[in-house]
């Protein structure tokens, strides 16, 4: 009976399991969003969450949790500098699970956790890139258009 066993075990040892929760929990905090398979995505939501949370408390001893659970320090900078700030107002549910489907080599289901507003982030960097590229596109034309006009000018200086 499994009474009282409720994380998955996903097919590791108990220090093997520890130490991937603790990697994918510190990747996904650094990037804001991570693509695994359905059951580590589960997994790593509430250790996640947890991580938040303390962040929110921001006294000496959440910091030392967190500092002792995540692997980079500059992640841990990040979840009290700026995630931890963002969910100020937010009393949980910092992020969510989109379903992908299956992995094509083993039918694994895949899933991308991301915190929210995270998708926003991913928006506006779209939207900047669109932005560079249209303004690249109108500069080239006005230059185009300036050259035009000398040469205009130019020729009807000579006439």
């Amino acid at each position: 009976m499994r009474h009282r066993n409720a994380n998955r075990k996903l097919s590791r040892n108990s220090s093997h399991r520890r130490a991937m929760l603790r990697n994918l929990v510190t990747d996904f905090l650094d990037h804001g969003r991570l693509m695994t398979t359905l059951p580590k995505a589960k997994e790593v939501r509430p250790l996640a969450e947890k991580m938040i949370t303390l962040g929110k408390r921001d006294n000496l001893h959440a910091r030392r949790q967190l500092y002792a659970y995540l692997l980079r320090e500059a992640v841990a900078k990040k979840v009290f500098e700026t995630i931890a700030p963002r969910f100020a107002d937010r009393k949980g549910g910092y992020s969510r699970i989109i379903k992908l489907g299956n992995r094509k080599g083993d039918g694994a289901d895949l899933a991308i956790i991301e915190l929210l507003g995270s998708e926003l982030e991913v928006k506006k960097a779209e939207k900047a890139e669109k932005a560079k590229q249209k303004a690249d596109k109108s500069g080239k034309e006005k230059k185009e258009e300036k050259e035009e006009k000398e040469e205009k000018e130019e020729k009807e200086e000579k006439e």
